[in-house]
């Protein structure tokens, strides 16, 4: 589909207000994404009802959705969250960064509680947003993103700093912009692994967004990306992998003992044409495979 026919697919879908209170209701969502039942509450209407709106996005391949126990969450689908959100005018005006952030902290607090202090917390989720900021083309919903990141994070030191060390290996992907070979690696991993294994993915050099013709190629063997985005190395998930792989970042991560470094020398997908993709996405799932047997 061309560019254009996919613009104006968006904008007949768009042009229902129901449906475009849903997408300004993920948008302006904390960390991105939204429970039916929720959204049903904040547009005074009926579950069926939203349901069936929330079903047309879905089949369009505008929304995403997220297994969460006995609940289901909405996001965006990451290709086409920045033109939803220019069409549709958000956010309107500038976001006042501030007052989300302390709600991150807050909740993060909470969810780490025991863990860390809430000062910890709030000094990863401020550094978060800003790293994500300060990419070259930061996109839409960083203050999200930042919310995503730094519990990532946390997450990854509190795994590192647990004695003894769990089970379950992980294993860190690292390229330059954290939008092709890393992603495509991590989610590849993720679909045949499943839980067994903890996978994270990260950039020396991170762009704003991952390359559509990675998630064409993800899409084709079906494969989810399930939400992720480009974000840079951090210290915390070099010390929490039991693995590390790079791909073409050069020295950019730091070595620290115990943990098995591995370098795949891969192409880079940037600007090729898909049927180059799909080859490096090959490639990858057949290391992918032969790494598993070593997990």
């Amino acid at each position: 589909m061309s560019d254009v026919a996919e613009a104006a697919r968006e904008l007949r879908l768009m042009s229902d207000p129901t449906r475009a209170h849903i997408l300004r209701s993920i948008l302006g969502s904390p960390d991105g994404r939204v429970l039916v039942g929720r959204l049903a509450e904040d547009l005074g209407l009926r579950q069926p009802t939203v349901s069936h709106h929330v079903k047309a996005l879905l089949d369009e391949g505008l929304l995403q959705r997220e297994p969460d126990g006995r609940r289901t969450w909405y996001s965006l689908v990451p290709a086409h969250a920045d033109r939803i959100a220019e069409t549709l005018g958000w956010p309107e005006g500038e976001i006042e960064v501030d007052p989300i952030l302390d709600r991150v902290v807050q909740d993060l607090s909470e969810r780490f509680r025991g863990v860390f202090s809430a000062e910890t917390v709030e000094r990863y989720v401020r550094e978060s947003y800003e790293l994500l900021a300060a990419r070259p083309t930061p996109g839409q919903r960083v203050p999200s993103l930042a919310a995503q990141f730094a519990a990532d994070r946390l997450d990854a030191l509190a795994r590192h700093e647990a004695a003894p060390r769990e089970s379950v290996p992980e294993v860190l992907f690292v390229c330059v912009q954290n939008a092709g070979r890393s992603q495509m690696a991590s989610a590849i991993l993720r679909h045949l692994a499943g839980d067994r294994i903890h996978v994270r993915t990260a950039g020396s050099d991170p762009v704003g967004e991952v390359r559509t013709s990675v998630l064409t190629a993800l899409d084709e063997i079906g494969v989810p990306l399930a939400g992720e985005y480009p974000k840079p190395l951090t210290d915390e998930v070099v010390r929490a992998a039991d693995v590390v792989i790079t791909m073409g970042c050069g020295d950019a991560c730091p070595i620290y003992p115990g943990r098995r470094y591995l370098d795949w020398d891969l192409p880079d997908p940037v600007g090729k044409p898909l049927a180059e993709v799909r080859e490096i996405r090959d490639d990858i799932e057949r290391r992918i495979r032969e790494l598993l047997t070593t997990l």
